[in-house]
């Protein structure tokens, strides 16, 4: 229920600035009024990766709009690797538009041990998924990128902007990965160029949330913390982080990225900003003064989860990029200034509780 009810208000924010917001805001009001027209027949949506953080986020929100049909699929589906299964599953499902989250993914660790299965893997999905796509025909695919495939000079001089994605080399610890995804911005941009297609990219900063995974050594850093967190309080220890805690992070809860993918969906095109370079990509990210340290993440982990042990820093490991701060300019002239973001502080506590509750389930 209250997702429902967030899902409204996430709709009704985009209808209560018509003032404000430009004309493409304006027919986000419009179309989000014909839901009951539309709810006989719905538009079926596919989600890939559909099991996943964001996937799972979506489900959570998409059960309020009567526009779609989502459809989640997940590796027991199909495998994304094999392009005659996706053809096959695809042709099955027949959607309408495609949602494309699926990915090889982890953290730091993982990402400087594992570069070949984390390059060739994730472009083998993003060539068959986005193939399959244009061969039955599907117009509108989002694709979800992350903003660690930035140049690492261009993270460290200043905000980066969606007309920086190419103008350097990505940071050694995670090159792997961000020349597989920047490929599919490549690729994306191909299909428009020589078909006509509207396939776009959104490029998320750093996600959490609920049904992320735990793993203790290939997670993401929320989600590692957490569990390590949650160990370290079971065992009465001391909780150990790697690296200093001083690199500075943008977090984006797995939710709010939900309700902003179908806001894409709807309303984010590759006609939007004909006159911008970045033409069909667009960053999804709290305010550049949102950004906050790896240490302030431990504090609100340890406070969430009533930590009174001590913390520890392991200052042999590794830090990573030392920041990645992305600019939203764009994102906020497109929507506008309604979208509330859901505070770093009160999404990790939402998360902690998730995990502390569904612990024996969790991915870990």
């Amino acid at each position: 229920m209250q997702q429902s009810q967030q899902f409204q208000q996430f709709q009704q924010s985009s209808q209560s600035d018509q003032s404000n917001q430009s004309n493409q805001s304006n027919q986000s009001s419009q179309s989000s009024q014909s839901n009951q027209s539309n709810q006989s027949n719905p538009v079926s949506v596919l989600v890939t990766g559909g099991s996943g953080l964001v996937g799972s986020a979506l489900r959570g929100v998409c059960g309020a709009d009567l526009k779609y049909r989502f459809i989640f699929a997940s590796s027991r589906e199909c495998d994304l690797t094999d392009y005659e299964a996706t053809l096959q599953y695809f042709r099955a499902v027949a959607p309408g538009a495609v949602i494309h989250l699926a990915a090889a993914v982890g953290g730091l660790f993982k990402n400087m041990r594992c570069k070949v299965d984390m390059f060739e893997t994730n472009v083998r999905i993003n060539m068959n998924v986005l193939r399959a796509c244009h061969e039955l025909g599907v117009d509108k695919v989002v694709s979800c990128l992350s903003t660690c495939i930035f140049p690492d000079d261009k993270a460290k001089s200043g905000p980066i902007d969606e007309s920086m994605l190419h103008a350097g080399p990505p940071h050694a610890s995670n090159d792997a990965y961000a020349y597989a995804k920047r490929m599919l911005e490549v690729q994306s941009r191909c299909y428009r160029e020589q078909h006509g297609r509207n396939y776009v990219c959104v490029i998320p900063t750093n996600i959490y949330g609920p049904h992320d995974n735990f793993h203790l050594d290939d997670a993401h850093v929320i989600p590692a913390l957490i569990h390590k967190c949650y160990l370290a309080k079971q065992q009465g220890a001391p909780l150990v982080v790697a690296g200093s805690g001083a690199p500075l992070r943008q977090f984006i809860y797995s939710r709010d990225l939900a309700l902003l993918l179908i806001w894409t969906l709807e309303h984010y095109d590759s006609g939007n900003d004909r006159n911008d370079s970045s033409n069909g990509t667009i960053i999804l990210s709290v305010d550049p003064a949102d950004e906050i340290s790896i240490a302030q993440v431990v504090r609100h982990i340890a406070d969430a989860m009533g930590l009174d042990n001590d913390i520890v820093y392991d200052m042999s490991q590794p830090d990573g990029q030392f920041k990645k701060t992305a600019d939203n300019a764009k994102f906020k002239r497109l929507y506008g200034d309604k979208f509330t973001f859901t505070p770093v502080r009160q999404g990790i506590r939402e998360t902690v509780r998730w995990f502390v509750q569904n612990h024996d389930l969790a991915r870990k």
